[in-house]
């Protein structure tokens, strides 16, 4: 037998939230039982994060390396996220977009140890005895899929946890949520992918999506559930089919404190980059003309934020929708299509002759193109060259993800412009060189708002998420954007600040928030303080 002491050691080297492995100093090693459990040197965190690195840098494949980040996840949370924090440029794009593209696409092969909490039709009635089966009392961010849409990948069904596993530890790492106050939930509603029906290591509910009444009392029970056993949680929807994605975030979004990442946090990051460009391309805001290409809840959650900016900036509505114009798999949107647009997208649709893509460029006149598509190659090279010849600086924002889904390269980009595109991305590309001059382009990443935005939100303990949180997030981000960025061709600030860009956003909504009378927190005296002392730090 093992006695009570061995227990104690076992245990704290098997509890990824308490393990420091070869971190624990010698008196831990007696203290807890550890003695003769570990090798003899005492590492601290940055010897074992060099030590990570090293085998991480020693995978073939990003692949690879998100499974073997994500065992050590698995086995010591704190050394995980300090490898994050201090290394956010090289890991980042590993844990979250574009590798988790992939990651999601191979979920059930790759699967190790679960990861989040699960939902499916047969627990209809049992959903918030079933929360207690989770292990934290205090969650604060909650993010759910029910993996209809990931990314530009389509219908993952439950392989779609991947998602909010990723939006999760990017709130760790990004603006230092507690990982003891996160839930990561798949709403596993079945799935419409035969590939995935097929597959027996498929892990899911193995059956055709359930719709209607049936898939909205769900909801409806699981986020009860949610409400009633943590009051104080905020709730992300992500990567929800569109028409589903509009309709959760209208029923839910002056109910429950919820906002959707896809419609709301990409529509603020690209709103930010709009305003970054303006210091390039010297065109006022409020005068800009933008084109949409792609019309899905993505594109018009830009739109209707951008709306919002206009009309901050003096514009009727009216007048600001008239700057606004979207472009489909069929053409322009046109109030002659009436019939056959969704409801998001009649807002936007305009009193114009029909045309296709290229034509509307020539005749609307855009000097910002937006691509929202999932559709790779969509910014051809006639597309660029055309707005290169209406425009001094065009603005090219190919923001699908991952990678292999956007519109075009940030190389094409370059090379079809002259050099004079101001482009960014969903995903992230390496610097450009253009006859001699180096392009490091932003990455339009919504971890850039998601966190900051959570973050301050949960300090005030709003009652809701509103539109002006998100614009005042935008103007926060783009004002970090430094003239030595924009020199070399980013409109976003590099990855290495980021909890510094989250810290002060956080502190702009949280102000927001009280100022309005949307919070049920007490104000603290020094807000940015108070935020800073919740931040999670890693270290030992």
């Amino acid at each position: 037998m093992i006695g009570n002491k061995g227990r104690k050691g076992y245990s704290l080297l098997y509890s990824a939230p308490l393990n420091k492995s070869t971190g624990f100093s010698r008196e831990e090693r007696d203290q807890y039982g550890l003695r003769g459990l570990l090798p003899y040197q005492v590492c601290n965190i940055d010897i074992q994060t060099s030590r990570v690195l090293e085998n991480m840098r020693r995978k073939e494949s990003n692949i690879e390396k998100y499974i073997y980040l994500g065992a050590l996840h698995e086995r010591n949370e704190r050394l995980f996220y300090r490898t994050v924090i201090d290394n956010i440029e090289e890991v980042m794009p590993l844990i979250y977009t574009p590798t988790v593209g992939q990651a999601c696409s191979e979920f059930a092969h790759i699967f190790r140890r679960p990861k989040g909490f699960y939902v499916n039709p047969e627990d209809k009635g049992h959903i918030r005895e079933m929360l207690d089966n989770w292990p934290r009392n205090d969650v604060r961010v909650v993010v759910i899929t029910d993996g209809q849409r990931i990314l530009g990948l389509g219908d993952l069904g439950s392989n779609g946890m991947g998602i909010p596993i990723g939006k999760l530890q990017l709130y760790v790492a990004c603006a230092g949520i507690n990982p003891m106050h996160c839930l990561p939930i798949m709403l596993d509603v079945g799935t419409n992918n035969e590939e995935l029906l097929n597959d027996p290591l498929y892990l899911g509910y193995p059956a055709r999506r359930i719709e209607g009444d049936e898939y909205k009392d769900l909801v409806e029970e699981t986020l009860a559930a949610v409400v009633d056993k943590y009051p104080k949680a905020m709730i992300q929807f992500e990567d929800f089919l569109t028409p589903n994605a509009y309709s959760l975030l209208e029923e839910y979004k002056d109910r429950i404190l919820c906002f959707n990442d896809d419609i709301q946090g990409t529509a603020s990051v690209s709103l930010a980059g709009v305003y970054a460009s303006t210091r390039v391309s010297g065109k006022a805001f409020k005068d800009l003309k933008i084109m949409f290409l792609g019309a899905g809840s993505a594109a018009t959650g830009i739109g209707d934020l951008m709306v919002s900016a206009l009309e901050a900036e003096g514009l009727s509505n009216q007048e600001a929708r008239e700057r606004l114009w979207f472009v489909d798999k069929d053409g322009l949107l046109v109030k002659s299509r009436s019939n056959e647009l969704l409801p998001h997208n009649l807002p936007y649709a305009h009193d114009m002759e029909q045309m296709d893509f290229l034509e509307a460029i020539d005749k609307i006149r855009p000097n910002v193109l937006i691509g929202a598509t999932g559709a790779p190659g969509t910014f051809t090279e006639d597309v660029i060259r055309a707005m290169t010849r209406i425009n001094n600086r065009p603005a090219i924002f190919a923001l699908s993800n991952p990678t292999s889904r956007a519109e075009c390269t940030a190389e094409q980009a370059y090379d079809w412009s002259n050099g004079l595109a101001i482009f960014s991305s969903g995903s992230p590309f390496a610097p450009v060189k253009y006859e001699g001059q180096l392009y490091k382009p932003g990455q339009g990443n919504n971890a850039y708002i998601f966190p900051g935005v959570g973050l301050g939100a949960i300090v005030a303990e709003a009652n809701t998420i509103t539109d002006s949180m998100f614009m005042i997030a935008a103007k926060t981000l783009a004002n970090m954007v430094s003239e030595e960025d924009l020199s070399h061709g980013a409109l976003y600030p590099p990855l290495n600040i980021i909890r510094q860009v989250s810290l002060e956003i956080a502190v702009a909504v949280a102000e927001e928030a009280f100022e309005t009378g949307n919070a049920n927190a007490e104000r603290p005296d020094d807000i940015r303080a108070a935020i800073e002392k919740q931040m999670y730090d890693p270290s030992y």
